[in-house]
């Protein structure tokens, strides 16, 4: 299982959310915006220096790179490419 930081995800890949470093405040935010363990994401759109679009659920939200380096993932059970 390879476990690595949504940051490193590339566009168009679906992950699936393993696990969120950081305190209580972290988890508590992303819990709010519906990130929960083991629900499935998609990097919509992944450049250099701005903000990561991710699909969750049936929205689309713009998650900051410092934030997204703390969200670890794993490549979707669903993803066949």
């Amino acid at each position: 299982m390879m476990v690595m930081p949504l940051s490193m995800v590339i566009g168009g890949e679906r992950v699936q959310l393993v696990n969120i470093r950081g305190g209580q405040r972290i988890r508590k935010r992303l819990a709010e915006m519906g990130f929960n363990i083991g629900m499935d994401l998609e990097v919509i759109c992944r450049d250099e220096t701005g903000p990561l679009i991710v699909a969750v659920k049936d929205s689309r939200m713009a998650i900051g790179r410092g934030m997204a380096h703390k969200i670890m993932v794993k490549p979707s059970p669903d993803d066949h490419q």
